[in-house]
């Protein structure tokens, strides 16, 4: 019997990545970035549990982190595509960085994980704003 968990995001990465980069494709310049873009629509996974978050990943999707939320410090996100999706930084407590690129529901998986991280440090996240601020 394993501990139970409650999945709030499980799946790809936006299918609207995908079109985009392929049509920037007929340009040959951008032929690596279509190539990376299927890749990630072929062997990228996202699953977002309330004890978790985890990217399963690589060559053929055989790599997989496993992040809880304890260890998260800080997050960081980014909108592309006119905002329908974006690319979030999880920083962890090491200093070391977990990239989730093309994220569906960006935004709402950004508060979800704010959320969580909340819930076990007691501690939310802070804005880059809010870092640039108190630096200056």
């Amino acid at each position: 019997m394993g501990i139970k968990e409650t999945t709030f995001y499980e799946g790809g990465p936006h299918i609207g990545d995908l079109i985009f980069n392929l049509l920037l494709g007929f340009f040959v310049v951008f032929i690596p970035l279509s190539i990376g873009a299927v890749t990630r629509a072929l062997w990228l996974r996202y699953k977002i549990t309330d004890r978790r978050v985890s990217v399963i990943g690589g060559w053929m999707g055989r790599d997989q982190t496993d992040i809880i939320y304890s260890d998260i410090a800080d997050a960081i996100k980014i909108p592309r595509g006119l905002g329908l999706w974006g690319d979030m930084v999880l920083v962890l407590q090491d200093g070391s960085r977990l990239e989730m690129r093309a994220v569906p529901k960006y935004v709402e998986m950004y508060e979800y994980i704010n959320e969580r991280v909340q819930a076990k440090t007691g501690e939310p996240f802070k804005s880059v704003a809010a870092k640039a601020a108190q630096a200056a």
